[in-house]
């Protein structure tokens, strides 16, 4: 199910850098080599059925490349 941001995302920290994301071999090949980071927010989310609500979000971003793969965790509310 997809989902659009309404809004910023807040309290945003970096759970992996470098050689710590499993998923780098993969990435590079796919978006090309840079320097990425796996990061996760709290964020207003609305679903593609139309629920609002509150959840954690996590992507991948990379200088020069931007945010990637962006996905839910889960809900907070």
């Amino acid at each position: 199910m997809g989902f659009e941001l309404l809004g910023k995302i807040t309290d945003v920290e970096t759970i992996a850098a470098g050689t710590g994301i499993r998923e780098l071999p993969r990435l590079r090949r796919v978006y090309g080599r840079s320097r990425w980071r796996k990061l996760k927010g709290l964020a207003t989310v609305q679903l593609d059925d139309g629920t609002v609500g509150r959840a954690e979000v996590h992507w991948y971003e990379a200088h020069g490349i931007g945010r990637r793969e962006m996905k839910i965790k889960h809900f907070l509310d």
